[in-house]
């Protein structure tokens, strides 16, 4: 399945959430999150001319796992006391402080 194919319903149904209540305020940023951490990940563009994230159908796994993951892990510090990686890495990707 292409990347921009993926509607809010495929990610409630890769979560489980059917009949459960989902907060698609929440899961729409996790969606628009995930997208953008792939193509700054990849250096990818999401869409226009050439090659984009539509190309790779394989993106999709990894598109639904970070969305799991932006879900189910809201807070900042995850596991105890460790950052959450996922949270520290797409800020690292927009650092401009670097000494």
């Amino acid at each position: 399945m292409k990347l921009s194919e993926i509607t809010a319903d495929d990610v409630v149904s890769y979560l489980r959430l059917e009949g459960a209540p989902c907060d698609y305020d929440h899961l729409h940023a996790s969606m628009a999150a995930a997208k953008a951490y792939i193509s700054s990940y990849t250096g990818i563009p999401q869409s226009g001319e050439g090659e984009t994230l539509d190309d790779y159908e394989d993106i999709y796994l990894a598109f639904m796992v970070l969305c799991q993951d932006a879900y189910d892990n809201r807070a900042y510090v995850a596991e105890g006391t460790a950052a959450n990686r996922v949270v520290c890495s797409i800020l690292d990707m927009h650092a401009r402080n670097l000494i």
